[in-house]
């Protein structure tokens, strides 16, 4: 009974999820709304709605796990994308007056392995993916490298149109090229796009008169480049050895 206690060092959050909450600060300051939804999706939500009705070759993109008895109505969401789908429906449903509608997203998704994605969605009146890339900074403000270079480059998402990669200059190397770049001084942080006009009216949004853009990223990726992690395995090993560096 006299001796010293155990378990009594100081405590830290995990590094993926301070980077969580700092995206998270970011978004909430410019007016964006925190959104979730179901693990357990429809066919509909997580592909017809996007733009990928059965015959469509994007859905070998994903390697999904239907559920046993349901046919394949039902599934583990593949991606952060049905999030979107349901936060327009809702919004078409509760606001008459049609403000603009902005939200994020940090969901775990499931494919052959487990992964956690960030994902963002912004729809108005006269919005074109020219405004996707007032957002190209934020990764380095997250990262808190405000001297980071941004870079868009061209890209495929069956659910935008166009789409587009947010890429940023190599944060080990200073866009001189390293091993972890491919050498080549840039590292892509997020795909994007302008949201494609089928996934609007498949939401019940009029086409015609509002669009929008989305773009998601990994939290994970961008934890390494923040705290210069270099494997991913250390996330989620649970070694307090490397916990004990963020306290």
């Amino acid at each position: 009974m006299t001796l010293p206690g155990r378990g009594l060092a100081a405590r830290g959050l995990h590094p993926a999820t301070r980077t969580l909450e700092r995206i998270e600060q970011l978004f909430r300051s410019i007016g964006f709304d925190v959104a979730d939804g179901p693990e357990i999706e429809t066919d509909f939500h997580n592909f017809t709605a996007l733009n990928q009705p059965p015959d469509h070759p994007a859905r070998s993109m994903h390697d999904t796990f239907y559920l046993k008895g349901a046919g394949q109505s039902l599934l583990l969401r593949t991606h952060t994308s049905p999030i979107q789908v349901r936060y327009m429906q809702q919004q078409q449903a509760s606001d008459q007056d049609h403000r603009p509608a902005g939200c994020i997203a940090s969901i775990r998704t499931r494919r052959t392995r487990r992964c956690s994605t960030r994902w963002r969605l912004w729809i108005d009146e006269a919005v074109s993916f020219a405004d996707s890339k007032a957002f190209s900074p934020i990764s380095a403000q997250v990262l808190r490298r405000r001297e980071a270079a941004n870079a868009l480059s061209a890209s495929f998402f069956p659910f935008t149109e166009p789409s587009a990669e947010f890429d940023m200059s190599c944060v080990f190397c200073g866009g001189a090229g390293c091993r972890v770049c491919g050498q080549t001084g840039w590292l892509e942080v997020a795909g994007s796009g302008q949201v494609h006009p089928n996934v609007l009216k498949a939401c019940g949004v009029d086409h015609e008169k509002y669009m929008g853009f989305a773009f998601g990223m990994g939290p994970d990726r961008l934890t390494m480049l923040r705290y210069g992690i270099n494997d991913l395995r250390l996330f989620y090993d649970g070694d307090l050895r490397f916990l004990a560096q963020f306290t």
